[in-house]
């Protein structure tokens, strides 16, 4: 059950295997079956890597934040250059790249506070535009996202072992 003692943090390298656990627990929470086991494995294995995640807490060019309560985290939101296959994109586009929680937690406000959290840091870089890949039939975090300016603009297909995901490309134009 959801506490009202939460927390929003940016993310340092110490919290490195703090930031994969929960990026490889709410990726499989909520996507798990759709993948074949050995599929899922690797995915996870190379996706939420501890030593590339914590090479990542020190690039000044990405950041992450988690979300905490009573000592636990329940979820996170990384951000860095945009890396989605799209011709508008360009070196001056940012990414939203992953925000998730774990399912107690979902719906209950927190996505909002910690959304603004990452964009506001997007945000005073200056960016042209931000840009989200959200798997097509996500269709709360597509309204999430519709209800903040961002408008489909392409799909491309993220694969995890052997099955391709269909994905939405979504940008908000500064």
């Amino acid at each position: 059950m959801p506490s009202d003692a939460i927390t929003i943090r940016p993310a340092r390298p110490g919290d490195a295997e703090d930031l994969a656990r929960i990026g490889r627990d709410t990726f499989v929470e909520t996507f798990a079956h759709l993948y074949p086991p050995e599929d899922l494995e690797t995915f996870l294995v190379q996706a939420y890597d501890v030593s590339k995640t914590r090479t990542g807490l020190k690039d000044p060019d990405q950041a992450s934040w988690l979300v905490e309560t009573e000592g636990r985290v329940i979820g996170y939101a990384s951000v860095g250059p945009c890396g989605l296959p799209h011709p508008d994109v360009t070196d001056g586009s940012w990414e939203v790249k992953r925000i998730y929680f774990l399912k107690p937690w979902q719906g209950a406000g927190l996505g909002g506070r910690l959304f603004d959290q990452a964009a506001s840091w997007i945000l005073a870089r200056r960016p042209k535009d931000i840009w989200i890949g959200v798997w097509s039939e996500n269709y709360g975090a597509q309204k999430f996202y519709a209800r903040r300016g961002y408008t489909q603009v392409g799909t491309y297909g993220f694969k995890v072992g052997r099955v391709v995901d269909h994905e939405f490309i979504l940008r908000q134009t500064i």
